[in-house]
């Protein structure tokens, strides 16, 4: 190691770099702040090396880039080694490590820490507060964030406002905007920041018009809202379909001298797509343009879900041919919704040469590709890449990833591997189920026949089955032919769907194949008298 060290320190000596920062340590923490924003490790580590041998690398202000740095490049080993090195009477190493973890986005690790810090015995300081608070917001974890509130409480921190905008955006990310409001009612001094936080947990969780009544009521404190409060307000109406106060929202940001940007319009777009108002998204990307703005990735990754679920391939295929011309297609978040757009239009051959041309790909990438192969009857191919993304890049592994998995093996009637897998889920990536998995595996045995494994699954299940639960063992019985099962199917879904023909039709042509016309008859007879009438199916693939 040593000799490494005096190797790398070597080459460091003769560079530009070393002769720029004998003149000004400044240089060498712009420099590797500069390396942790490109992911450039080996230039970081070079400057490291060049630290310790001057016995600078554990000083706070060095310790502290160079923690940033690694957690940045995703080398969270050599992160915590630097904070071990760090004394440990200095309280601000903990600032660092969880300070780190928490901006770049480890939000467990960051939790981690702190739980360290607390079995130490050290004291809760406010610079450590907000970084905790923004991990419990991310990790939706409301029980440690209220804990934090009552030491916030306890320690007198609630005159800080940071802290304070931390605990709001805490409240409102977990879903909580009663109690985020309460925290912001009691603020000593009011604050933009903190009134941006309460606009964005109101136009998050449906209330926008609270949001804009807050705001209104803030500019009485000559709190004014800029464009950020603004773009979020957008956002939250544009999300509800309110298309009338859209366009109020941006008259009133005219007046108030503030000028739409592409986040605005992005807002809009975004919003319309949410509900599924995709030819009104097309419209507004149009405006967009003519009113002079020029769309960026996060336009384009809003936009091209509308392509994907109206099947349009002209247009996904003109955006694609956009994010070229504006040099954006290498973008990850452009690639990965290029890839979910092709994969679920059903070209599948167009989706996997982007994905094979992706050099470093997310998890949406990846669930992208593996839903695409699964829906489109490619089942072995979505279950060979999954076993490739859980040996690559296992951590990115998600819930969606299982479910698409699970949809592959309910498709290709694997059950045991399905089996494994729903086990895998839990024991080794910890993820708990949610009713989407359940479904998956009830489809799976029900279709494979297992059908009183099937039910069993629904009756254990942690919360109430919903109509896919129920519908996918009503399916499975009708396969097969188990008309007390189907019974018990129906009845739920009745209770789910009440207005819903189809189910009792299913029900109705399953004792059809027995010959039990007499049933059949009081079924229809049934669905005439209450009116009920079967959901119709639609396409949306438009013909040339």
């Amino acid at each position: 190691m040593q000799s490494l060290i005096r190797s790398i320190t070597s080459q460091f000596r003769t560079s530009f770099i070393y002769r720029s920062f004998q003149s000004s340590p400044r240089i060498c923490t712009d420099l590797i702040q500069r390396y942790a924003h490109d992911r450039a490790l080996n230039q970081g580590k070079i400057i490291h090396a060049h630290l310790i041998v001057n016995g600078l690398a554990n000083s706070t202000h060095f310790a502290s880039n160079l923690i940033s740095f690694y957690t940045l490049t995703n080398h969270l080993c050599n992160a915590r080694k630097l904070f071990d090195e760090i004394p440990e009477s200095n309280i601000a190493r903990w600032i660092l490590l969880i300070g780190a973890y928490s901006r770049c986005g480890f939000y467990q690790e960051a939790l981690t820490v702190f739980h360290e810090m607390q079995n130490h015995g050290l004291r809760l300081n406010k610079f450590v507060v907000p970084s905790v608070l923004r991990a419990c917001a991310h990790l939706y974890d409301l029980r440690i964030g209220k804990i934090l509130h009552s030491l916030i409480l306890r320690y007198s921190f609630q005159s800080d406002i940071v802290v304070v905008t931390a605990l709001i955006d805490m409240y409102c990310r977990c879903g909580d905007v009663e109690n985020g409001r309460r925290v912001f009612d009691t603020m000593e001094q009011f604050d933009l920041g903190a009134l941006n936080a309460m606009v964005l947990g109101y136009a998050q969780h449906g209330f926008a018009k609270e949001g804009f009544h807050l705001v209104d009521q803030m500019q009485m404190f000559n709190i004014k809202p800029n464009l950020v409060t603004w773009n979020t307000l957008i956002s939250g109406f544009a999300k509800a379909g309110d298309q009338v106060m859209v366009s109020k929202l941006f008259q009133i940001m005219f007046i108030n001298g503030v000028e739409p940007d592409v986040v605005s319009w992005t807002s809009v777009i975004s919003g319309y797509v949410h509900n599924f108002h995709n030819q009104a998204a097309f419209h507004a990307f149009k405006q967009m343009l003519e009113y002079g703005f020029y769309p960026n990735s996060a336009t384009i990754t809003s936009l091209l879900p509308a392509c994907a679920s109206i099947t349009n391939a002209r247009i996904g295929r003109a955006l694609h041919g956009y994010t070229l011309v504006i040099g954006i297609e290498e973008d990850i978040h452009a690639r990965s919704a290029l890839v979910d757009m092709y994969a679920k239009s059903g070209f599948i051959s167009e989706a996997k040469m982007m994905f094979s041309k992706m050099t470093v790909r997310n998890t949406v990438t990846w669930n992208s590709m593996i839903f695409g192969y699964a829906n489109h009857g490619y089942c072995n191919e979505a279950i060979e890449l999954f076993n490739h993304m859980e040996k690559l890049e296992g951590e990115k592994l998600d819930y969606l990833s299982f479910m698409a998995v699970l949809t592959a093996c309910s498709h290709a009637g694997i059950v045991q591997m399905g089996k494994s897998l729903f086990l895998l889920m839990q024991e080794k990536y910890k993820i708990v189920p949610r009713l989407e998995h359940y479904a998956c595996m009830v489809d799976l045995l029900g279709r494979a026949g297992n059908l009183s494994e099937a039910y069993d699954i629904i009756k254990t299940m942690p919360m109430k089955p919903d109509r896919f639960a129920w519908g996918a063992l009503l399916g499975a019985c009708r396969i097969h032919g188990d008309i007390e099962l189907a019974e018990i199917a129906a009845r739920n879904l009745a209770e789910l769907e009440p207005g819903n023909a189809g189910n009792n039709m299913l029900l109705s042509n399953l004792y059809a194949h027995t010959g039990s016309w007499e049933i059949v008859a009081r079924y229809k007879s049934k669905i005439k008298r209450h009116k009920l009438r079967k959901l119709s199916g639609c396409s949306w693939i438009e013909t040339t």
